[in-house]
Parts: C-alpha cells; sequence; structure tokens
C-alpha cells in the first residue's frame, strides 16, 4: 500500500516523519479554499481536508492524505497571513485573546472511502505589544500561515494557554492521523 500526501507542506512531511510514516507520492491539491457564505469554522476545515485529499489522483494500490488548520476566532474564520498588513491585523486581533486551531486531517482509502478527524486546540495569546507584532513580522516567519502564525517558531512564545494539539497548530494532528491511517490499513511501525 503507498501512501499519497495531498500537500507540499514541509511541515506536514515533517510531522509525518515523528512517526514513521514518509509518503510515497506528494501532490499539491488545487480546489478553491474560500469559505462557503456562513460557513462555520469546523465544517470548513473538515470540507477542505476531505476536497484536498479527493482533488488528488491515487492509483488502486494507494490512498491519500490531506489536512487543514484553519484559525478560527469565535464563528469567525481567520485567513492565512498573504501579506504583512493582513499579518498585522490578525495578530492584533489574536492579542490577549482565546482562539481555535481547527486541524482536520483525512484519509481516503483504497475504496475511496473517507475517514476523517478533527482536532481542536484552544490557544490564548499574551497580550502583545506593537514592538513584539513588528518583530514577529519583520521576522518573516508567519506569513503564508493560518491566522499570521507559525507555533512551531517565535510565535510559540506568544502562546499563555494551549490545550489540545501541538502537531494540530503545526498542521497535521499526528494522534488523530495515525489513527485514520491504521484504520485505512496503511502498516504503521
Amino acid at each position: 500500500m503507498r501512501l499519497v500526501l495531498a500537500s507540499t507542506s514541509p511541515r506536514r512531511r515533517d510531522l509525518l516523519a515523528r512517526i514513521n510514516v514518509t509518503p510515497d507520492r506528494i501532490v499539491s491539491p488545487d480546489i478553491d479554499e474560500n469559505p462557503l457564505k456562513g460557513e462555520l469554522p469546523r465544517v470548513y476545515a473538515l470540507r477542505l481536508a476531505e476536497a484536498k485529499a479527493r482533488a488528488i489522483p491515487r492509483q488502486p494500490d494507494e490512498i491519500a492524505l490531506a489536512g487543514d488548520t484553519t484559525i478560527a476566532l469565535g464563528r469567525r474564520i481567520l485567513p492565512p497571513a498573504m501579506t504583512e498588513d493582513v499579518q498585522r491585523v490578525l495578530l492584533e486581533q489574536l492579542s490577549g485573546r482565546r482562539h481555535h486551531a481547527l486541524s482536520a486531517v483525512c484519509v481516503i482509502d483504497r475504496e475511496g472511502r473517507a475517514r476523517l478527524r478533527i482536532a481542536d486546540t484552544i490557544l490564548t495569546f499574551k497580550p502583545l505589544s506593537r514592538a513584539e507584532i513588528d518583530d514577529y513580522i519583520a521576522s518573516g516567519e508567519g506569513l503564508g500561515k493560518a491566522g499570521g502564525y507559525a507555533i512551531q517558531g517565535r510565535a510559540e512564545a506568544f502562546v499563555r494557554y494551549l490545550a489540545g494539539s501541538h502537531s494540530g497548530v503545526i498542521g497535521l494532528p499526528l494522534f488523530e492521523t495515525r489513527a485514520l491511517l491504521r484504520a485505512a490499513g496503511y502498516p504503521l511501525a
């Protein structure tokens, strides 16, 4: 059985290596990642994870793995920080506040059946000063990331409270991923 990872994220490859999993192929899924009107963050993350897994071609001996990490502030889905201006707004919104990192994972088995799980991690950032936000933006670390930060780097120092999956905040909840791979018959050590 072969594994196709529907993600070109180096973080997801690194996380899979932690559970001794190396994808046989890596494919970048091409899907529309815009939220649907009125879509709640949890539903959005699960929908995207499945859409990414289904968007890639699979051979009969392959299973597909995809994930999506969504940052939610209340019922709002926060976008990835594609510019420094957007990143500043996101960090200002998260400053001193509790938010959720919803990390959905989907495995499509050889029969085409989707298995889905989600890790809901609650985080609270310390109140961030303008200088802290400026320094973090200058590092370039959070650009392109959900919510404008990367917990595996400098932003970890902003986290006052975390309950849930640390690996999920990085990009792939390992407990849930391992369970789904095992359920799909993927050989794990």
